[in-house]
């Protein structure tokens, strides 16, 4: 059995600070849910930005964000772009557990998903791993649910699900705020909310705060 395996990340996972919050517990900014974290909480040996085949698209309604979740489609047409940090094994498990709403602390037996590409833990979301093959001789997994996109109502991301999502483009693929607002725009569910126009619009102003923020003189007492 591998020791490490890609797992690749295609919702608010693509963003360091995000993850960094499975890995060593935490409450994501802009998130009402606090992690516990990983048994490992050591940073992921790599990230390499990945495209997957098959399609991203939006449904359910987060506890943590509000709005829809990320998901992936592994059987329908089209790709996704994701972002893969190689981890321990025990670390994916206990990622995948924090998706699940699960505690932490129990490995599992991933060479169902590794050997046949599908591993099903249950019924709801992020409850399935999918392995969509190897990269650099580790196996890559990622985690989703075992419905197709065409089988639940869309519903589409908040917000600060959508700042997180750009901020893990930006840091992986280098995309510019047009083509992230492009492809999340075009991802089932996303369209019941946003407009490329409108996404563009968020970034921009999230990036102007920003800037805002950092030459605000300080505040004197």
């Amino acid at each position: 059995m591998t020791e490490t395996v890609w797992y690749a990340s295609y919702g608010s996972n693509m963003h360091s600070s995000r993850l960094r919050c499975y890995l060593a517990g935490g409450t994501p900014d802009g998130g009402a849910v606090t992690l516990p974290g990983c048994r490992h909480r050591a940073e992921p040996l790599r990230s390499e930005p990945l495209t997957l085949a098959g399609l991203q698209y939006f449904a359910t309604e987060s506890l943590t964000w509000t709005g829809g979740r990320a998901f992936y489609d592994p059987d329908a047409h089209g790709t996704t772009a994701a972002r893969a940090h190689l981890v321990t094994v025990d670390q994916f498990c206990d990622i995948a557990a924090q998706e699940m709403y699960r505690t932490p602390g129990t490995d599992l037996d991933l060479g169902e998903a590794i050997t046949h590409g599908r591993l099903t833990l249950g019924p709801g979301r992020y409850e399935t791993v999918v392995c969509t093959g190897t990269f650099e001789g580790h196996p890559v997994l990622t985690i989703t649910a075992p419905w197709r996109y065409t089988d639940l109502p869309g519903n589409p991301p908040s917000a600060a699900y959508i700042r997180h999502l750009a901020a893990g483009l930006t840091e992986s693929h280098s995309w510019t705020v047009e083509e992230i607002a492009a492809y999340i725009a075009t991802r089932p569910g996303a369209v019941l909310g946003w407009t490329a126009a409108t996404i563009v619009a968020l970034l921009e102003s999230q990036a102007t705060r920003t800037d805002t923020e950092a030459i605000a003189p300080p505040r004197t007492t």
